[in-house]
């Protein structure tokens, strides 16, 4: 079963031009992060693309941004 954990939030902006990201702080201190093969150290993050799509098409208002715990990103 895959886990994953909340960091935050994606909406469309006020100006309706832009996708706004609300990043938990704490959450993505917590985060697993990984090195890159340049030794530069990320921390991967997923969004649900369909709902992405929803929120561009303005049936609906925000949808998550998480981490999937224990999986290759």
């Amino acid at each position: 079963m895959v886990q994953s954990e909340l960091i935050g939030y994606v909406r469309k902006s006020k100006g309706g031009n832009a996708l706004k990201l609300s990043i938990s702080k704490e959450a993505f201190d917590d985060a697993q992060r990984y090195l890159s093969q340049d030794g530069k150290e990320y921390v991967g993050l997923v969004i649900n693309l369909s709902k992405v799509q929803e929120i561009l098409d303005e049936t609906r208002d925000v949808t998550s941004i998480c981490q999937i715990v224990n999986e290759e990103l």
